[in-house]
């Protein structure tokens, strides 16, 4: 039987992934910005990448991979660019400075983009995209992992991260488009999240260490053998392998970040070093056309696909970002959910770090 999952606020949420932060000597301000992501996260339902995050985020600082009171330094500022050091902090951060500069450039040139590298993980990539809605502009968010989780077309070692990669479009009158997805069939958060609550994984996520589909969550974390979006070659595998390294040559290639699989191939992992990258774009769509106008044809676009026929016994047609907007609504009023051995893999952090138990 199931267990009965854990029902946490909001509000207390946050007031402890800030402790946890502090307690790791991250300042309060930069606390307060990362807990806001992972809770939103949380909020938004997607529950491999907030606080579930947070016993992997104390593994990386107590291996020293993260120094979490270092400030990010802007390395370059020109134009319609900008490119920002992380100083080996998570990534959460940083990557709000950098899409803020990415907004702020495209008020200026129309277009903006900002990179990070000598980052971590910055959580959800939707975080960043959705950070443009509130100037009405698109935004972009792209990130790479240092440890390989996915396997190339025709290939059985992996050789690059899960790769993801968030668009966001603001509408008028119905809720803005906000994609977020990883460029592999599934984020290694959800095998976490199964390994967590016991239940198998649907055949085609992984892989076990011969290369046959797995459904133990266990095994497909042990030997991180993840197929790229579409899985076989028949079924366009090949398609979510070039997205994947398109992420990677945004994230990685174009700023000095790791790319591929250069963790394991160089002398990173004796440095201690993830050198984790990202990458940010905003764009006006004002410098386009009239707002307005961008947002009538955006309602339009999202209403005709929502009233288009639904396949045979489905009640509903979604489009990205209405299933989390959704289960924001809801857990906000009635609490987030978190699997039982995750709040006592909570509360052993806290004890640990001499801070209030979670619940």
């Amino acid at each position: 039987m199931a267990e009965t999952p854990v029902l946490v606020t909001h509000t207390r949420l946050h007031e402890f992934i800030v402790d946890v932060l502090m307690a790791m000597k991250m300042e309060r301000a930069p606390a307060e910005i990362t807990a806001g992501h992972m809770v939103r996260t949380d909020l938004r339902g997607v529950d491999s990448h907030g606080i579930g995050m947070l016993p992997r985020y104390v593994e990386y600082w107590r291996a020293g991979y993260l120094q979490l009171d270092s400030e990010p330094k802007v390395v370059r500022d020109d134009g319609a660019m900008a490119l920002f050091d992380a100083g080996k902090s998570l990534g959460h951060y940083a990557s709000t400075l950098a899409m803020r500069k990415a907004i702020e450039k495209a008020k200026a040139y129309s277009i903006g983009i900002a990179t990070v590298r000598n980052s971590s993980h910055f959580g959800a990539a939707a975080n960043y995209s959705m950070l443009a809605l509130e100037h009405d502009m698109i935004g972009l968010a792209t990130t790479n992992t240092p440890r390989p989780a996915a396997v190339p077309t025709f290939g059985r070692q992996a050789m690059f991260g899960t790769n993801p990669l968030s668009f966001a479009a603001p509408a008028g009158r119905h809720a803005p488009f906000v994609l977020d997805m990883a460029t592999t069939t599934v984020a290694v958060g959800k095998l976490v999240v199964a390994s967590r609550w016991g239940k198998p994984i649907p055949e085609g996520w992984a892989l076990d260490d011969r290369g046959r589909p797995t459904t133990d969550p266990l095994v497909a974390l042990k030997h991180r053998l993840l197929s790229p979006l579409g899985g076989s070659r028949e079924l366009g595998g090949h398609k979510g392998y070039g997205l994947g390294v398109m992420v990677d040559i945004l994230s990685g290639v174009l700023n000095g970040a790791v790319y591929g699989d250069l963790f394991e191939r160089s002398d990173m992992k004796a440095r201690q070093v993830h050198n984790a990258g990202h990458c940010f774009a905003a764009v006006d769509p004002s410098r386009f056309r009239p707002l307005e106008e961008f947002k009538r044809d955006m309602d339009d676009m999202l209403e005709a696909l929502r009233s288009s026929p639904r396949a045979e016994g489905q009640e509903r047609i979604y489009v990205a970002g209405e299933p989390e907007l959704e289960s924001e609504q809801r857990r906000r009023k009635d609490g987030i959910p978190l699997a039982p051995v995750l709040v006592a893999e909570c509360n052993r952090i806290a004890r640990d770090l001499g801070v209030k138990a979670l619940a």
